[in-house]
């Protein structure tokens, strides 16, 4: 039983003993009120007049046999079965969304689109070159970039948003279903500005524990890389002290060329960072992440996804 049919069923539990015989269009214009919490917003969102919409959201109540909204002085709130119908009905359309796609796909890849997600790492290090690749031999193909932390990525995964996305391993817990398959195994490096004096620098590496002392600019909460080289500090016994905090890759690599600190990161966006920075490897064992290519277990990738997961797996 695929996902959509399961959520399809889980409606029905939530209409109790009533049959459903609910309408995409219904769910489209349930989303709509949800994310704006505006009758008549929704309305010019969809493109529909907002007499018509306030029909269709009555209609679809009444054959759930609940209220899917508190109307209290023009102040729109989910009630407890809005809320739980609404990560479902975001999932069946973004599912229907796909199949579209899928269906409209000519049979040479001259039309479609690819939604695929990445850490911002990994969208300066490892996709531009495959992603050129793959542009030139489909030029017709929309892609579609979501640059995100891996933790993220799996969540838009799971409802649908995504075809793919490049993430960081281990699965975060309580992940949904999906399917991965690993792409690479990338060692981590310390960058610094050129004036900087870096311990351990000329003796086979920077050891973790050099770093004790060292000010180091870090990467925003929910970032693995930051995740990564908070643990591993704490396991060679000390606290990492920050320069500054809670950027994104481009700020982190600006911030070390201006000398405000060291940063540990992937080789590969050292290695593409160009002028103004000193890389400088790890000393053995070093550090290291599993980057892999995952999508949804229940529902195979469209044609183009499928195309460019070939294209990164081969590179």
């Amino acid at each position: 039983m695929t996902q959509s049919v399961q959520d399809m069923t889980r409606l029905d539990s939530i209409a109790g003993s009533y049959r459903v015989t609910m309408q995409f269009q219904q769910l489209q214009y349930f989303v709509a009120v949800a994310e704006t919490r505006h009758f008549t917003r929704a309305a010019e969102l969809v493109h529909v007049a907002q007499p018509s919409l306030s029909q269709q959201i009555k209609a679809l109540e009444r054959e759930l046999g609940a209220d899917l909204f508190l109307r209290a002085r023009g102040n729109i709130t989910l009630t407890d079965a809005g809320e739980a119908l609404l990560p479902l009905a975001r999932r069946i359309l973004a599912d229907a969304d796909t199949a579209r796609y899928e269906v409209q796909e000519l049979v040479q890849l001259r039309s479609g689109r690819v939604r695929l997600g990445a850490t911002p790492s990994l969208c300066t290090g490892l996709l531009p070159d495959v992603l050129r690749a793959f542009h030139d031999r489909y030029p017709g193909i929309q892609l579609l970039i979501e640059e995100s932390g891996s933790h993220d990525l799996v969540r838009e995964l799971a409802r649908g948003a995504l075809d793919l996305a490049i993430i960081v391993l281990p699965l975060p817990p309580a992940s949904p279903a999906l399917t991965t398959v690993e792409l690479l195994r990338e060692d981590l490096v310390v960058v610094s500005s050129p004036e900087a004096t870096v311990p351990g620098r000329g003796r086979g590496g920077v050891k973790i524990s050099d770093l004790e002392g060292e000010r180091l600019v870090m990467f925003r909460h929910g970032y693995d890389l930051r995740e990564l080289t908070v643990a591993a500090c704490r396991s060679a016994g000390f606290e990492p002290e920050f320069a500054v905090e809670g950027g994104e890759m481009d700020a982190v690599l600006g911030f070390v060329r201006a000398g405000l600190g060291v940063a540990v990161v992937p080789r590969m966006v050292a290695a593409r960072s160009g002028r103004g920075l000193r890389v400088t490897p790890l000393a053995r064992p070093g550090l290291h992440r599993t980057i892999a290519l995952a999508h949804r277990s229940d529902v195979a990738p469209p044609r183009a996804a499928r195309e460019l997961q070939r294209m990164l797996l081969e590179r």
